[in-house]
């Protein structure tokens, strides 16, 4: 009775803190470690040991796979050299430089205090996603530190049990070389196995809720056999969520999608919650436990905060280095997106190390009979909730005093109409070579119009429109809907209908509603830049386009001001000089030119926006 108190008052007060913090924009993580710190002064409430088993093997599986099925493993694959400078490089770096200072602070042998140094070497992933989340720093630097916080607790819990042993026995470099091999190795095949094995059950399920079930189950099948072979847990959980998470488009449906997205969106946030409550929670009698220490007070103070600061320092002292050091060698610098990336990228890099819950869960690893445990255990205390009330409160002031900025959302819906341009033409060639001639003309034409309102929608959400078609669309809907929710409701409770079927009712339109069009409030007359893209491939009509082509009507679209028409948002024609409507406008007299002449390259003629369009390959630039 009690362990079910506790768990659903745990569950209670991490609900309620994150849905506060969400609401007044503060940090979840950090809001809960004050929290937790504040009631684990409560007599006889939440009094939980952390148990480093419960975290390692309850905690850490699940969470490591809710981020690693949301990381692009093309991404992952882009950035591979600085995932793996920071997630194995640094990680050995930190661990030897904080295992040097504190075994010249402290009267702890020399493998202890690299016992310390792994324990506090990897940021957590947990930490690394929440915060570049709300931040809104720039996608690539959010990437590569998604990447290092899910691949760095395999290097440190390696470095972990590595110094533990050399502190009962002796180790040699090669006991160490194939520590490390045999963890990577048995943690790459296991997740490679597991994988292809859910794959393969994956294909032969339509059932959304079996699939949910596996996809929870998941985690521990990649862990817990690899762990049993010596091999990374952690490594087999990354590799299973990264494949796996790639392969989703193609061996899942629909709705098994959406509910695994949902179901870990829920896990995640419980987890995320429960980790950094219990947290605080465990300041207190760590605080206690550090009466037994061999050191003063004052002493005790200075070790910890020269650890907190050599954790900060070091990551610098990397960081730099690894970013610009491998540039220098000419194959590498002409294989990067980025040759010389400005400094403002490596010290933000420099200034997101925040520590978690692997940080607390090693620690407790230590044997009992570790000199100074108290004191290594205050110390891991101490890095985590300094790293997470330091670097995680100013990592949004860090982001903006560097001029950096996350991803622009009108960018972002570019790309995205782009994208549903091209799908939506795929759809279209495929109706083409799949209809026969005996459908009835009118579900044709429905289905054509299906596929592209849903482009069109999207390219709406560009220019200065202020009210788009799509918007009112949805507004009007969405009133609609509430009356036929409403009429659905008043036939229920006169009993008439049988609730089965009213429940498959009601799902529908829930299904419509969660597919109605949000176009989120942006006023491209205040974006400082014209609004441009990259382009999604090559094409020789993009380059050949002359960009200062003038326009026959420049107050607007030349049909629709000759035949009095509205139109939503205006192209203009790099070839000619034509201005015409968009397909979302009654005219769509851009496309219609575009049909009549052939030209193939259009430009947005709205203010603010420089990216073009071709027709024939169907390409942004």
């Amino acid at each position: 009775m009690d362990l079910t108190f506790d768990a659903v008052l745990l569950a209670s007060v991490v609900v309620a803190f994150s849905a506060l913090a969400g609401r007044y924009a503060l940090s979840a993580p950090l809001v809960l470690v004050v929290v937790g710190f504040a009631l684990s002064y409560v007599p006889g409430l939440l009094e939980i040991e952390l148990d480093p088993d419960v975290v390692l093997f309850g905690f850490l599986p699940p969470l490591l796979y809710a981020a690693a099925i949301r990381t692009s493993l093309v991404d992952f694959h882009r950035n591979k050299r600085p995932i793996a400078l920071l997630s194995v490089g640094l990680v050995a770096f930190t661990t030897l430089g904080i295992g040097l200072l504190v075994w010249w602070l402290t009267p702890v042998p020399l493998a202890v205090a690299f016992a310390l140094g792994a324990v506090v070497a990897p940021p957590d992933a947990v930490a690394a996603t929440s915060v570049a989340r709300r931040v809104g720093m720039p996608r690539r630097v959010a990437s590569v530190l998604e990447g290092e916080s899910l691949v760095n607790d395999a290097t440190a819990l390696v470095c972990l049990r590595v110094a533990i042993a050399a502190t009962v026995g002796s180790v040699t470099v090669w006991g160490v070389v194939w520590e490390f091999l045999l963890s990577a190795g048995g943690g790459l095949l296991v997740g490679l196995a597991v994988a292809w094995l859910v794959v393969q059950v994956r294909r032969r399920i339509e059932d959304p809720v079996v699939d949910g079930v596996i996809s929870l189950l998941t985690p521990w099948f990649a862990y817990l056999p690899a762990e049993q072979l010596h091999g990374s847990g952690v490594l087999a959980v990354v590799v299973a969520g990264l494949l796996l998470g790639h392969k989703s488009p193609v061996v899942q449906n629909g709705r098994s999608r959406i509910f695994e997205r949902t179901v870990w969106a829920a896990v995640q946030l419980l987890l995320e919650g429960a980790v950094f409550l219990l947290i605080g929670l465990q300041v207190r009698d760590v605080l206690r436990g550090i009466d037994d220490s061999s050191l003063a007070p004052l002493e005790v103070a200075g070790v910890t905060v020269a650890v907190l600061v050599g954790v900060v320092a070091l990551r610098m002292a990397w960081v730099f280095p690894a970013t610009y050091l491998p540039r220098m060698v000419p194959a590498v610098r002409r294989g990067e997106i980025d040759p010389h990336p400005p400094w403002q990228i490596p010290m933000l890099v420099s200034w997101a190390g925040m520590r978690g819950v692997v940080t607390l869960a090693a620690v407790f690893l230590l044997p009992a009979d570790t000199p100074e445990r108290e004191l290594l255990v205050l110390i891991a205390f101490v890095v985590t909730a300094g790293t997470l009330l330091i670097q995680g409160t100013t990592l949004g002031w860090m982001v903006r005093t560097l001029g950096l900025s996350g991803p622009d959302p009108a960018e972002d819906h570019l790309q995205e109409a782009a994208v549903l341009q091209r799908a939506s033409t795929a759809g279209l060639r495929a109706l083409d070579e799949a209809i026969t001639g005996d459908e009835p003309e009118e579900v044709v034409e429905r289905l054509r119009r299906r596929s592209l309102e849903r482009a069109e929608s999207a390219w709406e959400r560009l220019g200065n429109t202020i009210v788009p078609p799509s918007l009112v669309y949805a507004r009007l809907r969405e009133h609609m809907l509430v009356a036929e929710r409403g009429e659905v409701v008043r036939i229920r409770d006169t009993g008439v209908v049988d609730h089965d079927v009213l429940r498959e009712v009601m799902l529908v339109l829930d299904v419509e509603e969660s597919l109605l069009a949000r176009i989120e409030g942006e006023d491209s007359a205040e974006r400082d830049r014209e609004l441009q893209s990259a382009a999604l491939g090559g094409c020789d009509h993009l380059q050949a386009a002359d960009p200062s082509t003038a326009p026959y009507t420049p107050d607007g679209c030349e049909e629709c001001l000759r035949d009095g028409l509205a139109w939503v948002h205006l192209r203009l024609c790099l070839a000619c000089g034509h201005v015409g409507c968009c397909d979302s406008s009654v005219g769509r007299h851009a496309s219609r030119h575009h049909h009549d002449t052939d030209h193939p390259v259009i430009r947005s003629f709205e203010t603010g926006e420089a990216w073009r369009w071709c027709f024939v390959d169907e390409v942004l630039g």
